[in-house]
């Protein structure tokens, strides 16, 4: 199977109108995130992203966030101190998590305000996803997860194309 080819089936299987008849399971639920500073990482979602704070769990020290359509936990990990980098190219797990961002304008908004934000890391400022005419740029929020910010114009979800996922720089 070509890799577009396995790529058009994923979109395929992941779009809620294929849902009903392809797939056993729904959208997603929510995303958990171990982090290692649970505190900065909560300021970052919230102060940076807009998003509030709905729970947590003293036992395991964690965080619920949510912004009204998407829920995000953040667990603090066992021994932060200890916490081994996730690297995205050598550990099987999360290689970043994608945001959808309203606007070409809020994106760009989006970086200039993380350029300043505490604790995060600008992986690459908003560019081209392929050939466009989608815009993402990448970041490393305080604990060091990927995240990534994307305007796609035009698009009610996530699309397919051939130039959609560039080779081994994503």
């Amino acid at each position: 199977m070509t890799r577009l080819a396995a790529l058009l089936m994923v979109f395929v299987l992941a779009n809620p109108v294929f849902a009903e008849t392809r797939s056993a399971v729904g959208g997603i639920d929510h995303v958990g995130l171990t982090v290692t500073d649970l505190a900065a990482s909560e300021r970052f979602f919230v102060g940076e992203l807009g998003f509030e704070k709905v729970g947590g769990d003293a036992e395991y020290p964690s965080v619920f966030l949510s912004n009204g359509a998407i829920l995000v936990t953040l667990w603090r990990a066992n021994e932060p101190d200890l916490a081994v980098p996730f690297d995205r190219k050598q550990n099987v797990g999360l290689h970043h998590l994608a945001f959808a961002v309203a606007s070409f304008s809020a994106l760009d908004a989006l970086h200039t305000r993380l350029q300043h934000a505490a604790g995060v890391r600008i992986e690459f400022a908003p560019e081209l996803l392929g050939g466009g005419p989608a815009r993402h740029m990448m970041i490393r929020e305080p604990s060091g997860n990927r995240l990534e910010f994307i305007h796609r114009p035009n698009a009610d979800g996530p699309t397919v194309s051939p130039t959609a996922f560039p080779g081994s720089e994503s």
